[in-house]
């Protein structure tokens, strides 16, 4: 992954009016384009040497965060329809993955059925730490938890950031002030 690719996902979700064409090797306007190519990654990181259980879990990951800008935005797109998706497998056996959207966001999500929150800080930690879903009252709200724990479990790292917060989940969890993102953004490396 280049670094004009990093810059090209961050400006597409840091700007309050869109105005980035994403690639279309990136872009993935519906769920099953995302499935397709989440499952062409799974096989590339195992081609490539990846251990199994880790491309397994990166691709549950992936798969996790992915499904979750379809799940929560449907009808609700600020501008873009779909996800940027996109990663890399690096010569030391490293991946980097990223996956944006310019959905809601978490606190608008959460607070339909959390009406207490207040700041995007609050939602990425209730997010991430309770069983609460945004699709009540459908039961779910597991899935970041997973995440959380797919990360912890295999030594990954995930930068995740909504509104003006940003998370960073690396054997412990800490949340802090950001640049605004429109949507979310996670990176998911290990």
């Amino acid at each position: 992954m280049t670094e004009n690719q990093e810059q090209l996902v961050k400006k597409l979700v840091t700007e309050k009016e869109n105005t980035s064409d994403i690639p279309a090797d990136w872009h993935c306007k519906t769920r099953d384009v995302f499935q397709t190519r989440l499952e062409r990654m799974t096989g590339e990181l195992m081609r490539r040497g990846i251990d199994e259980m880790r491309a397994y879990a990166i691709s549950a990951v992936a798969g996790e965060i992915g499904n979750n800008s379809f799940d929560h935005n449907i009808g609700n797109w600020r501008d873009v329809v779909g996800v940027w998706f996109s990663f890399d497998i690096f010569a030391d056996g490293k991946v980097k993955v990223i996956l944006a959207d310019r959905g809601r966001g978490v606190l608008e999500t959460l607070r339909r059925v959390k009406t207490s929150l207040v700041t995007d800080a609050e939602a990425l930690e209730t997010a991430f730490t309770e069983k609460l879903s945004g699709r009540a009252p459908e039961n779910r709200g597991n899935g970041l938890k997973f995440v959380r724990s797919m990360v912890n479990t295999h030594g990954l790292r995930l930068t995740f950031a909504s509104g003006n917060a940003t998370m960073m989940l690396e054997a412990g969890m800490k949340i802090f002030s950001s640049e605004n993102v429109y949507g979310c953004l996670a990176i998911l490396e290990g």
